[in-house]
């Protein structure tokens, strides 16, 4: 099968966008398994906006689960890139029948730990005796898709890192369309509500892990996946670099948790439920930011990992600098129609005046300052690409502790609405850090990549497997 993409030798310029948009697509398209059981849960006769409350608990708690998928994915993609372009075949075979045992072991275990345990973890997240049943029907259906949903996301990112990136945006979008079709039909026409949404999530997922394995066993692929080469030393090199992506993940999810125990707690009785629908709405509204963000900081791990295994250092730098402009180009314009548009995306899950008002008051708050969480987005991942660990993983720690000390200290002075200033702090606070040492650091390190042997320069996480 041709390759969509010359990694090494095509227009940096047309690669990245060529690479990019797929993959941003792709993460868009993904959003939508969320959004879409969202907007029909919200709009059940009745129930509608305890039931949105209850999946909204349950919501970052399914989301921290699936980031092991990135942990192996974009944990074993970036060190695949990179011998791809050392053109050692051989070892990028062993990465990628490692990162397929390590999602297959890892799925069955988050099955076995985590559903014994659902409706306590619940409660301690932010539910209440009202949403706790809605909560724990959709977490449980959920929770038995586990390992499709991992496998078909964290085996995609070994489909675009070998330059296909519309294969990768189709396995996604197979499984948000499905998703589309089918939530209708389980919530409202077999009448099963949440229990629906979440059964629908998962066929959805099983039929982009189907496409995905189909194309990695196949033939026609180069590097596909093998039953052998299995090492420990490789899985821990993948677990390594694959912590960064994983972190980030899990604690964007860890502090939704958070905030909306926090606003269950200062919301009291009477406000608490109302707050973690409003944040819940919010919370969807910024997927549709960072996913697609991420899909174009993500995809393009490929190129810089494969030119920085290369010592092409010209072509990491000019792709990162047309990364950077893309990054800034689409936070720029998902901040004017989050101010300008964003009422029509909460009516679609509510038509409560009152908490209509109250979202947008929030989604105002949350986007103040999504532009600068462009430039941190790639920094963060233009470091995970390239193996530097050591940078993007405090780097992502510090935007993330700013968020989470903020999301407990505000409330506390200035009520349970000003858990949402949280955001928009750490989007600025997080960012300037980061390109100060982005500006210190990354010439230096890629200055090294040009004149040092290859197994002085790889960090300890990369060296050769």
């Amino acid at each position: 099968m041709k390759k969509e993409n010359d990694l090494g030798r095509d227009k940096i310029s047309s690669l990245v966008f060529r690479i990019a948009l797929p993959s941003m697509l792709a993460q868009f398209v993904s959003v939508l398994y969320s959004i879409v059981d969202r907007i029909y849960i919200g709009n059940i006769p009745g129930t509608g906006d305890i039931a949105l409350a209850g999946v909204g608990v349950c919501g970052p708690v399914v989301t921290m689960v699936g980031s092991a998928a990135f942990l192996i994915g974009i944990g074993g993609s970036p060190l695949m890139s990179i011998r791809l372009g050392e053109k050692n075949i051989k070892a990028a075979e062993r990465i990628l029948a490692n990162s397929f045992l390590s999602l297959c072991v890892i799925s069955v275990i988050l099955m076995a730990v985590v559903m014994p345990l659902a409706a306590p973890m619940l409660r301690v997240f932010g539910a209440s005796s009202v949403t706790l049943p809605y909560s724990t029907e959709y977490f449980l259906t959920y929770m038995m898709g586990t390992p499709f949903a991992l496998l078909s996301v964290g085996m995609n990112q070994f489909v675009i890192c070998q330059g296909y990136a519309k294969k990768g945006m189709k396995s996604v979008m197979i499984g948000a369309v499905s998703n589309i079709i089918l939530d209708p039909i389980f919530i409202f026409l077999f009448d099963m509500g949440v229990k629906g949404a979440a059964i629908a999530t998962v066929i959805s997922q099983i039929a982009s892990c189907v496409y995905v394995l189909s194309f990695l066993f196949g033939k026609k692929v180069p590097v596909k996946i093998t039953f052998s080469g299995y090492s420990f030393k490789i899985i821990r090199k993948i677990l390594v670099l694959g912590f960064s992506p994983f972190a980030i993940i899990a604690l964007d999810n860890v502090m939704i948790i958070a905030m909306n125990s926090v606003l269950q707690h200062y919301g009291g009785p009477e406000q608490g439920d109302m707050l973690v629908t409003c944040a819940t709405i919010v919370q969807s509204l910024m997927l549709v930011v960072t996913m697609p963000l991420g899909g174009i900081t993500g995809g393009t791990q490929t190129i810089l990992g494969y030119n920085y295994g290369a010592r092409d250092t010209q072509r990491v730098k000019k792709a990162q600098k047309y990364i950077f402009l893309m990054c800034v180009a689409f936070t720029g314009i998902m901040f004017v129609l989050a101010w300008t548009c964003g009422i029509y995306f909460v009516r679609l899950f509510t038509g409560d005046p009152v908490l209509i008002e109250e979202t947008m008051e929030a989604v105002r708050i949350c986007t103040l300052a999504i532009i600068p969480l462009g430039i941190q987005y790639e920094i963060v991942d233009g470091f995970t690409a390239i193996g530097q660990v050591r940078f993007s993983l405090p780097l992502s720690f510090w935007r993330k502790g700013i968020y989470f000390a903020a999301i407990f200290l505000l409330p506390m002075f200035f009520g349970a609405k000003a858990v949402f200033y949280a955001e928009p702090l750490s989007d600025i606070i997080g960012p300037v850090v980061s390109l100060i040492i982005y500006l210190i650091f990354m010439k230096k390190i890629l200055k090294k990549r040009e004149n040092v042997s290859l197994v002085e320069t790889e960090p300890p996480a990369l060296q050769r497997v």
